[in-house]
């Protein structure tokens, strides 16, 4: 019964708020909501017209659907931790040792390659149960100990590469995983589609994530509210290590070589489409489909920029201006929904 009391903390206007005011200040008031994704949809057409020849083939969605297919699934990976208010940076450092595994655990130690996956998706688990101990029993701060764990993974990668890369002759179905095509287009995009659907189903409409969104929006009230507050925060731990792990998988089957050196610049745009998930659709709070939209603006700003002869610092620079504006706009964001929590039940009264 206490589970009734947890409603929405996201800042998307209600029905009652939208009800007395005219269509300019309805649409001004939805401009957060569906801001961004119209502003995707205006770097599509922009960049359409300014490339005709380049920027709206099927070609150039093929690429951009195979280059960040990886990140949306990393991104969507991160933003759960996130959902219960910690963050999870081993979704950088987990790729490079989990798609350098994939390929050595088959060619080195001989593993059929399903049983290699299965093999590496544990491990990605267990790292994720791992962080959840040290965050929840610990009681480390999460960014500390997800760079420390991540840190530990990615020298453990070093060592077991040697810096060298991982190369062999692979089975036809492990390089299947992400070279198929369905309907003309890479099956990675199907991936990030199916999964966005099922954490929308999860997140929205399942206790699971009312209790995740409670727990991010204030622990306390969400223990008293019982709310197991230690078991969800570390099964957020747990779900995010392992679709870090399906992330390598999925990049080593791309790649077709393992080495250390591969992985770290998935980091940065992955927390990005995250943080820029929570300024869209439910702004306030990250969300998936908010996060799908902040990897696409980063996908068509960048595919846009480079085929405009942009160099090669351009990615870099964008992913950081981008990462820093989505900071600003999702703690301003955090501010609004305060004073609307402290505003609210003095107007009643």
């Amino acid at each position: 019964m206490a589970m009734n009391s947890i409603k929405s903390d996201a800042l998307e206007p209600t029905r009652a708020e939208l009800a007395p005011l005219g269509p300019a200040e309805r649409l001004l008031r939805r401009l957060p909501v569906f801001g961004l994704p119209l502003l995707t949809l205006a770097l599509i057409v922009l960049f359409s017209l300014l490339l005709p020849d380049t920027f709206p083939t099927m070609l150039n969605a093929r690429s951009i659907i195979s280059d960040k297919a990886i990140i949306a699934l990393l991104s969507l990976a991160a933003m759960i931790p996130m959902a219960s208010g910690k963050i999870d940076l081993t979704v950088g450092y987990g790729i490079v040792i989990w798609h350098i595994l994939a390929i050595s655990l088959q060619t080195m130690f001989g593993f059929p390659w399903p049983v290699a996956v299965i093999a590496v998706l544990l491990l990605g688990a267990g790292v994720g149960f791992l962080n959840g101990l040290l965050v929840e029993v610990a009681r480390i701060d999460s960014f500390i100990a997800t760079l420390g764990t991540g840190t530990v993974l990615y020298a453990l990668a070093l060592w077991h590469t040697g810096g060298r890369q991982v190369v062999a002759v692979l089975p036809q179905g492990f390089l299947a995983l992400n070279g198929t095509f369905v309907f003309g287009l890479p099956i990675t995009g199907y991936y990030v589609v199916g999964l966005a659907l099922l954490m929308w189903l999860v997140l929205e409409h399942l206790p699971i994530g009312r209790y995740l969104y409670a727990i991010g929006a204030n622990p306390k009230a969400a223990a008293l509210n019982g709310i197991s507050v230690q078991r969800y925060t570390m099964g957020a731990f747990v779900t995010s290590g392992l679709l870090t792990a399906v992330a390598g998988v999925l990049l080593a089957s791309k790649l077709r070589i393992g080495q250390a050196s591969v992985g770290l610049e998935y980091l940065l745009p992955a927390l990005v489409g995250a943080f820029l998930g929570s300024t869209t659709i439910k702004p306030g709070r990250v969300n998936v489909w908010g996060t799908l939209v902040g990897v696409a603006i980063l996908a068509v700003g960048i595919a846009g920029i480079q085929q405009f002869g942009g160099s090669f610092w351009v990615e870099p620079m964008f992913n950081g201006v981008t990462l820093l504006i989505a900071i600003g706009i999702a703690g301003y964001a955090q501010r609004r929904r305060g004073a609307r929590r402290t505003t609210l039940p003095k107007a009643k009264s």
